[in-house]
């Protein structure tokens, strides 16, 4: 089962993005993931670099490991047809080893263009009004789409590599995980649900399945969970809180009775192998075969060098059976 690691954009600068992959790849992680996002979650966090550009730096300094972005929304601050452009540039500069992950986006980030942000239920259907766009894009020639939401108008991606990159589709519902199976190519989560995972096999889909596992690494277990209370409150808020606030001084006065306990329940914390492997167990049997660690510690160094020497072998035998 491949192992990622998460690059968090919302809590660092591009240049030592760029770094932390590296350091990935070296590491024995078999691929990286990062967050598209216009703004962080929180103020404090103080970072949200243009995902694109950190890939494309990563794919000249890397020569191993994938790269996937996790998640792009397709479908207001960016048009299909840039993304398509932007996917299949990357993945000729990495030799073919880029995922395209999206999902139908955040307030966040996509109210920032000035454009309204429809209910979840329209953004679903733009989202996949924008998944076939890209698809008839990436079969080359001057393509034109009129949808409901979306349209495209004599366009022509004329850089496309030979292999494509595939897709994968954020669904935290069944609705989402049969547009997943339907016009992408894998499946994206953040939870160790099973249903989904089912409700995508059973609409037929068959790719790869990423998860994203909530860690936080520091010498104590006390120092990890304070930092990511710190920096990743956030995460304990659920995607119905998550995809509507629209600026972080928002999620800032959502989470301010967030608890040290609430973020023990829900990140592996602290120095203990035994920990992760409990809290990637859950996603391994609800049938997710692409997990991704998502440090929220306050040394990512000290994080890739515990998983190389503690966390790497034990990971892989647990994921295996």
């Amino acid at each position: 089962m491949p192992i990622g690691y998460k690059l968090a954009a919302e809590a660092f600068g591009p240049k030592e993005l760029i770094r932390q992959a590296v350091r990935a790849e070296a590491a024995g992680f078999d691929f990286v993931e990062i967050s598209d996002h216009y703004h962080p979650w929180l103020d404090n966090q103080g970072h949200s670099p243009f995902a694109w550009t950190v890939l494309g730096a990563i794919a000249a300094r890397t020569e191993r490991i994938e790269l996937a972005t996790g998640v792009t929304c397709p479908t207001i601050r960016y048009h299909p047809a840039i993304i398509a452009q932007a996917a299949a540039t990357l993945a000729l500069v990495c030799d073919g080893r880029f995922t395209l992950g999206v999902g139908s986006g955040e307030r966040l980030n996509e109210h920032v263009v000035a454009q309204e942000v429809p209910p979840a239920s329209t953004r679903q259907a733009m989202l996949g009004e924008a998944l076939e766009i890209i698809r008839q894009l990436w079969r080359g020639g001057y393509q034109s789409y009129e949808g409901k939401y979306l349209s495209l108008s004599d366009a022509r991606v004329f850089d496309l590599p030979e292999t494509l990159p595939r897709i994968a589709v954020a669904a935290g519902g069944a609705k989402a995980a049969a547009l997943a199976a339907e016009l992408g190519d894998g499946l994206f989560a953040t939870e160790p649900n099973e249903r989904i995972v089912s409700g995508y096999r059973t609409a037929g889909g068959d790719g790869p399945r990423y998860a994203e596992v909530a860690m936080a690494w520091a010498p104590d277990e006390q120092t990890a969970a304070d930092a990511a209370l710190d920096t990743s409150r956030w995460a304990v808020t659920g995607w119905k809180v998550m995809s509507e606030l629209p600026n972080p001084v928002n999620f800032a006065a959502a989470t301010g009775t967030v608890r040290r306990e609430d973020i023990l329940e829900q990140f592996a914390c602290g120095p203990d192998p035994a920990r992760y492997l409990a809290a990637a167990r859950p996603y391994a049997d609800a049938g997710f075969d692409h997990l991704v660690m998502q440090n929220a510690g306050p040394d990512p160094d000290g994080f890739i060098d515990f998983y190389e020497r503690e966390l790497d072998k034990p990971m892989r035998e647990l994921l295996a059976h």
